[in-house]
């Protein structure tokens, strides 16, 4: 079976082209996108096996998202599919300063919302794998996703694997009270959180009481997230916590990095300056790039930075997917320059 396994629904993005607004276009460019999705790819394409467990309807869109994750090389064998329900759909709205780009969602009733407990055989999609991932989005999907996620949790690690969880908040899901609600009980089977600058604040209340904290992350301070991974740690007794930082002068030129906390001690990476063709996907990617790192090594610090090279990678690539090898992201680590390369 597969070393890395993940749970969650994956989409059709529709996207107008150019920059249009939804309103003007006339066309859409269609890809394949979702948080856990992005990160089975992710790990595949850097060379490790790489399972997605999901439920899909059984039509032509669901066959045609079971496709683009075949194409990457992830196992798709644990898909449950259902008569019942819909692919999700989400539409990108691509902006340019001072207008930010925009997601409408159309997923009520996606099939994945009608998964029950009991209905994934996790002892069998356990067997043999090292780690399994899942992110906040997809408890927020409804009440029985939320209890098929603490379900596959739990026995994730009563199976032995190593288990991560990105907080990946989505405010036109659930609201900041109904994610916390329902995420606080899960942490206790979760050994690595990834999670944001402002993911942290929103969903567990937790800041480093920094009042003059940039609002629109214009400028970040990795010193004071230090702050917000040791309070994480001491609350929930992660093994790792790993944030990912960006700062956002505009919308198609931003700064990104990361640091981790492990075991009293803080790691850090260089900050990329990245030219931003799409963001959707760099935090999974990072996820991906550390799931990857830390297999490959048992090393946090290694995992952090190809977490952080590959998920800059990804902001020079169209769709949620990340095309970029693991070479390409070795090379990004090693500071390669900026020339065609020939």
């Amino acid at each position: 079976m597969a070393e890395v396994v993940t749970f969650g629904e994956a989409m059709v993005r529709l996207s107008p082209p150019n920059f249009q607004r939804l309103e003007q276009t006339s066309s859409l460019d269609v890809q394949v996108g979702g948080g856990e999705l992005n990160v089975a790819v992710a790990v595949s394409r850097l060379g490790l096996s790489s399972a997605w467990v999901s439920k899909l309807p059984e039509n032509a869109l669901g066959r045609l998202i079971r496709n683009k994750a075949r194409e990457q090389g992830v196992d798709t064998s644990l898909i449950v599919w259902s008569k019942q329900g819909r692919a999700g759909l989400y539409f990108m709205e691509f902006g340019a300063s001072p207008r930010a780009s925009s997601v409408l969602y159309d997923r009520s009733f996606s099939a994945i919302t009608q998964i029950t407990p009991g209905e994934v055989n996790w002892q069998k999609v356990f067997a043999g794998a090292k780690w399994f991932h899942v992110s906040g989005i997809t408890p927020a999907l409804g009440q029985s996703v939320a209890a098929v996620t603490a379900e596959a949790l739990k026995l994730a690690k009563a199976a032995g694997l190593l288990t991560s969880y990105d907080l990946n908040y989505r405010s036109k899901l659930w609201t900041d009270k109904e994610a916390q609600a329902c995420q606080e009980p899960m942490m206790e089977n979760v050994d690595v959180l990834i999670t944001s600058e402002e993911d942290t604040k929103v969903v567990f209340k937790i800041t480093d009481n920094n009042e003059d904290q940039d609002e629109k992350f214009t400028k970040v301070s990795a010193d004071s997230f230090k702050i917000v991974a040791q309070k994480l740690q001491e609350k929930f007794k992660f093994k790792i916590v790993a944030i990912t930082l960006r700062e956002n002068p505009s919308v198609w030129k931003n700064n990104w990095t990361a640091i981790a906390y492990s075991n009293g001690k803080f790691y850090s990476d260089k900050s990329y300056e990245v030219e931003i063709v799409d963001r959707v996907g760099a935090g999974d990617s990072f996820s991906g790039g550390f799931i990857y790192g830390y297999i490959a090594s048992q090393n946090v610090e290694t995992a952090l930075k190809m977490g952080n090279a590959y998920s800059a990678i990804k902001h020079s690539i169209p769709g949620d997917l990340n095309w970029a090898t693991r070479a390409e992201m070795e090379s990004v680590m090693k500071g390669s320059g900026l020339r065609v390369a020939r």
